[in-house]
């Protein structure tokens, strides 16, 4: 085999394996929206923070029920193998086999510059958790970096906010997902948030990949 067919065979292979993961973090974020849908008490929650029934649905809050392994099932039945699950940051392995990474958490879809959900903030949602379990669990969890993932070179909401940042010829940078939610809800849809992700100065992260502010300097400098 020649190196160049080498190369080919291994971009392939990195392409197909890149593409089972957006499978599985879409399939994810369904199961999430479903679980969100059925249960009143976050729902009344998610309201109370100011949220409509619009921005739920655009920014396709889920929720992430209390236990330890109802998504690994969900996805195993759906065809997804435990290493994919791993890989997309879904799941943990330990020696009694794998749990859910994300559990009794309002669960907030990162999506890259398309569209495509590539990596989940799952905010703790208190109802049901003593205070032992609050104060050994984060407030916010965030995906681990991924193939699909790299945290310098996202920002939560930049797919929804691309066309206003390139109108309005400016960008307005928040915190949190609440923030850009909230933001965009009010008019502002060239908001985007760093979402606890790192941000960068330079234009390009490692592997030459774009940074946020770099994605977010090409539609304008402002």
């Amino acid at each position: 085999v020649s190196l160049q067919g080498y190369e080919a065979n291994a971009n392939s292979a990195e392409a197909g394996e890149k593409e089972r993961l957006y499978k599985v973090m879409e399939e994810s974020t369904k199961y999430f929206e479903n679980n969100l849908a059925t249960n009143d008490e976050v729902k009344a929650y998610i309201s109370s923070r100011g949220l409509n029934e619009q921005s739920i649905k655009d920014f396709r809050i889920g929720f992430a029920k209390l236990d330890w392994r109802l998504l690994y099932t969900y996805l195993s039945a759906k065809g997804f193998t435990d290493v994919e699950m791993e890989k997309a940051g879904l799941v943990k392995k330990t020696d009694k086999g794998f749990y859910d990474r994300f559990r009794g958490r309002i669960m907030f879809p990162i999506s890259d510059s398309s569209g495509r959900v590539i990596a989940f903030s799952g905010r703790i949602f208190e109802k049901g958790l003593t205070e032992e379990e609050l104060s050994k669990s984060a407030k916010y969890l965030n995906s681990p970096e991924t193939p699909i993932f790299n945290k310098s070179s996202v920002l939560f909401g930049i797919d929804k906010a691309k066309e206003s940042i390139r109108k309005n010829n400016f960008s307005i940078l928040v915190e949190g997902q609440m923030d850009l939610i909230l933001s965009h809800q009010a008019g502002f849809k060239n908001t985007v948030a760093s979402s606890g992700t790192a941000l960068s100065d330079s234009t390009t992260s490692k592997g030459n990949v774009i940074s946020n502010l770099g994605l977010i300097r090409r539609l304008s400098n402002n």
